[in-house]
């Protein structure tokens, strides 16, 4: 070959080089690439390395070769594209997949240096390369294309140190090493100094290696929740093996705290890393002692999360007995559901087995505490919440159960406010409005319970059916007159309820003092029970109640009042009514209870107004800070009347019954109008009284409804407000602002010009006060007065105060009094606390946390110095006049006093305080202390509780755990109280 010919093929192939090498070099190395070439800032302080050019390839260093039987040369070189191996795929026909499947896009801060030969790619300083979806940074990174690998590591500075540290990033895994080796082929990897996340852990090795499947094999590892470089606290183990998403297994390991490593480790390890928030798993028990149950393992069990919407976990505590009977032990199922967008839910059941009569004595000196005896031995609880997301147009169906035996929170409970709670309500709920229609209705089941005293409540159901007020005049599609004719106010409206009602409860029987046959004076409870099933029924009762209400307009009166009257229906239907029968013979009265349907008509139907209007009194003041005072005035007049009804129809005489009382009473009822106690002639009085037949019936009529009642309401509302300067404000848009002086000071009674001659016509006058101070101080004052005087048994006659000897207008009954005040830094604009920050983590799964022994928030407020909240309430009720004989003690008249306080104080940046008292002024007791610590440990935390003082929360409880939740078993616990020694 000549010379021109070399050159010519030089030339020619220079001409293919050029455009690769600047937009794509990796085409002419049979890949498809894209490449970057910064420009080098001058000056740069790079290695003298980086500055040598690439080889430049001679014509004489070709060597070149002719093929047998052909007049062409060899490409010893690999530089001519031979047919069928376009690496480019620019010629048409048959097409070889190459070994890279994607593009590969690279950068560098320096520079990039090629070594054509030998196929390699070396970047200098902040690195990068991509591949699919592996990454790579770091400040030095050689691509060796003929071997398919990527080698990646830091650079020391001046100072020695390793700077820009190999970061890959595979997927959604994250690894930090300090040298890096990868083939992006065969994808498998071998990294030196690594640290990765998998999960909520981090996973330390000297050498990790990872193969095509994705899995990773540790040596000399370490597993830490501690984001730390040098964590806290670590897992050392020789060997691991880490599927991602999934779990970390080590071998045998150890626990090190702080550099110390510690005896306590186990043959293997087993972590669970999901990729989800969610994972299925064993939950690991706590363990102690019971001073009353012995040794015990609390809260083991397993979590199943059956899917993205539901998740399951059922745990259970078992108990070895501290004497030679068996301890017992509790079951409790959870599970947590949730639809988004629909609905989400909570539903637990819980139930314990102990020993009966079980409890413990206690003499001397000791922070222990007697045990009261198990009432129950069987006990449990349910809890069932559901919120539904509310939609327009659909129903709403909803529930909220607290239900159960009376005695599981004071023999289970480890949560002082489950324990002290007296009454539980659970309701069940649906809801809906009709579309294009004005009818809603709603369907309820409902049940109350009081632990205390055992009685239960339940309506199944309670039927709520409403529509809502209609306009007669628009229904003929007239236009309004816009002068508010009454017609075209005129509007009604209608609600039923039906309701079944149940108790186990049987309330006395009484007629005041006449005698019953099977009559008692106090209520019985009966247990909940499938053999009590028919006292139930008996007990029940149902009603159907109709309410009308026809609105005739509102009207203003002198243009300062406004009228506006309404008449009102109701009627209620019962499935049955008691009857009344008085027996010679047992000198009695018996009362059967008769089923049937009766309808009990225009029970409190009639006609009221109300009256209305608002003065307002403005005093200008003109002073620099001060600018006006305002006084607000609300009074409110109602009137109205309710005609009587005859006590025939939902009431009775009872034949041939005597009067049971004194003489003196009975000369005084037969002196009353309407006064049904007559003479029988033979010295004695017949009662002719009416009795209701429906009495304790939901909605029954009263019998004084027998006369006509007319009535007065009356109600008066004050507000002072004052107008001062606001020195933040600068732009001059809003130079003043209101502050409250007096929330409101209210007063309010009513007057029943028809009641009889023995009953007071002026009701008590009721007063209040409220007002705060400085946005901080809160005061809320309430009081009742008579104004009638009480005979000697302290019974209220009609006679007024004014008119006895001493005369005063009222008297007072009854009054409260509240003081609250809050020291708070946090509640002055501009503090950082009041800034919204993320929480750490809690140490609980997502979905299912169980209770904790001891309930205490994974994150404290760090923000705040201090804080403090205090509250003072107080009861007065008038004890009644003074005791004329000596055996009758009086009661006292303040019936209660007491303090609260709770807070926090910031001891460290670390460390907080919280404390919580209370002290009964009455008693000279403290009802309720409790004494809290909290250390933050960055990766642990601290919690302590002690409640120093005698019942059901003296103890203390310690706890040292680690904060994340995949580490929660990872604690250390100390308890002492009631159920724990």
């Amino acid at each position: 070959m000549s010379d021109a010919s070399i050159i010519l093929f030089i030339r020619t192939l220079c001409r293919i080089i050029r455009p690769l090498v600047l937009g794509c070099i990796l085409g002419f190395l049979a890949f498809p690439a894209l490449a970057q070439t910064p420009t080098r800032r001058p000056g740069a302080d790079v290695r003298s390395d980086v500055r040598t050019p690439p080889p430049i390839l001679r014509p004489d260093t070709i060597r070149t070769t002719r093929r047998p039987g052909t007049g062409t040369a060899t490409d010893t070189a690999g530089l001519v594209r031979r047919a069928g191996s376009d690496s480019l795929q620019l010629s048409t026909g048959s097409r070889r997949k190459g070994s890279v499947e994607t593009t590969v896009k690279y950068a560098a801060k320096d520079s990039i240096r090629f070594n054509v030969q030998e196929k390699k790619a070396t970047l200098y300083d902040k690195a990068n390369v991509d591949y699919g979806e592996v990454s790579l940074k770091a400040a030095v990174i050689t691509v060796d294309y003929s071997k398919n690998l990527i080698n990646a590591e830091g650079a020391p500075d001046s100072t020695g140190k390793v700077q820009d540290r190999p970061i890959f990033k595979n997927g959604a895994e994250n690894y930090q090493a300090g040298r890096i080796n990868y083939n992006f082929k065969t994808k498998k990897g071998k990294i030196a100094e690594a640290v990765t996340q998998q999960g909520e852990g981090y996973v330390h090795a000297d050498v990790i290696k990872k193969n095509q499947y994705n899995e990773i094999y540790g040596r000399n590892g370490r597993y830490t929740t501690c984001n730390l470089e040098h964590p806290h606290f670590y897992i050392n183990a020789t060997k691991m093996k880490m599927i991602p998403g999934e779990k970390v297994i080590t071998g045998p390991f150890n626990l090190v705290i702080g550099d110390i490593p510690l005896p306590l480790g186990l043959p293997f390890g087993y972590f669970p890393s999901p990729s989800k928030s969610r994972a299925s798993g064993l939950i690991i028990p706590t363990f102690g002692n019971s001073g009353d149950r012995g040794f015990f393992l609390r809260n083991g069990g397993y979590y199943w999360a059956a899917s993205d919407n539901i998740g399951l976990r059922l745990t259970g505590d078992v108990y070895s007995g501290a004497g030679e009977q068996f301890g017992g032990w509790r079951g409790m199922a959870e599970m947590q559901y949730i639809k988004r967008y629909r609905y989400s839910g909570l539903l637990s059941f819980e139930y314990s087995a102990r020993p009966a009569n079980l409890g413990l004595t206690q003499t001397g000196a000791s922070t222990d505490i007697a045990i009261r005896p198990t009432t129950k031995p069987q006990t449990f609880w349910l809890n069932w919440s559901h919120s539904p997301t509310p939609r327009p147009g659909g129903g709403r169906f909803s529930a909220s159960v607290r239900a159960g035996s009376s005695e599981y929170n004071q023999q289970n409970s480890f949560d002082p406010q489950r324990f002290l709670t007296p009454a539980f309500n659970s309701t069940i709920s649906y809801s809906k409005q009709l579309r294009n229609a004005p009818i809603n209705y709603t369907l309820n089941l409902s049940q109350s319970q009081n632990t205390q005293t055992g009685i239960m409540d339940f309506n199944l159901p309670d039927v709520t059916v409403g529509v809502a007020r209609q306009y007669p005049y628009q229904w003929l599609g007239l236009a309004p007159s816009g002068r508010n004719r009454f017609y075209e106010q005129f509007a009604f409206s209608y609600n039923l309820r039906a309701q079944n009602s149940f108790s186990n409860a049987r309330a006395a029987r009484s007629l005041g003092d006449i005698p019953l046959i099977g009559g008692s004076t106090t209520a019985s409870v009966f247990p909940i029970e499938l053999s009590n099933v028919d006292q139930l029924l008996r007990n029940s009762q149902t009603s159907i109640e109709h309410q009308f209400q026809i609105s005739l307009g509102s009207y203003n009166l002198l243009k300062v009042i406004n009228l506006a009257p309404t008449i009102s229906y109701n009627e209620s239907w019962y499935l049955k009514k008691l009857n009344y029968e008085y027996d010679d013979v047992a000198q009695a009265v018996r009362i059967d209870t008769v089923r049937g349907l009766t309808r009990v008509g225009d029970l409190s139907s009639g006609f009221s107004a109300n009256l209305g209007t608002t003065i307002y009194g403005l005093f200008q003041v003109k002073g620099k800070k001060v600018e006006a005072i305002r006084h607000k005035i609300t009074p409110n007049i109602s009137l109205n009347y309710v005609p009587g009804k005859n006590a025939n129809g939902y009431a009775q005489q009872i034949a041939g019954l005597p009067y049971f009382g004194t003489r003196s009473s009975a000369l005084a009822l037969s002196r009353l109008n309407d006064g049904q106690i007559v003479p029988d002639g033979r010295g004695g009085f017949i009662d002719q009284r009416y009795y209701s037949q429906f009495q304790g019936f939901r909605g029954a009529p009263s019998i004084a409804r027998t006369r006509d009642a007319a009535g007065l309401g009356f109600s008066l509302q004050n507000a002072l407000e004052m107008k001062v300067r606001d020195n933040n404000d600068t732009t001059g848009t809003t130079p003043f602002k209101k502050v409250s002086l007096i929330d409101g000071l209210d007063l309010g009674f009513s007057y029943n010009f028809l009641a009889d001659r023995l009953t007071p016509k002026l009701s008590p006058i009721s007063t209040q006060f409220r007002t705060q101070i400085a946005r901080k101080l809160t005061i809320t004052m309430n009081a009742s007065f008579n104004a009638y005087q009480r005979d000697s048994a302290n019974r209220v006659i009609n006679e007024y105060l004014f008119n006895q000897n001493r005369r005063r207008l009222a008297r007072l009954e009854n009054a409260g009094l509240s003081l609250q005040y809050q020291f708070n830094p946090s509640q002055k604009p501009g503090r950082k606390s009041n800034i919204s920050r993320d929480v750490a983590p809690a140490n609980d799964p997502a979905l299912g946390s169980p209770i904790p022994v001891n309930p205490y928030e994974d994150y404290v407020d760090f923000e705040l110095p201090w804080e403090l909240n205090s509250g003072f309430t107080a009861n007065y009720t008038d004890p009644g006049p003074r005791p004329s004989r000596g055996t009758y003690i009086r009661p006292r008249s303040l019936t209660s006093a007491s303090l609260n306080l709770s807070g926090s104080v910031k001891l460290t940046e670390n460390t907080r305080v919280g404390y919580t008292t209370n002290y009964d002024f009455i008693n000279g007791t403290s009802a309720f202390t409790s004494l809290d610590i909290f250390r933050d440990l960055h990766c642990w935390q601290i919690t302590g509780t002690w409640r120093p003082f005698k019942g059901y929360a003296q103890g203390y409880f310690v706890t040292i755990a680690a904060k994340s939740s995949l580490l929660q078993d990872l604690k250390l616990n100390r308890n002492r109280t009631l159920q724990n020694r």
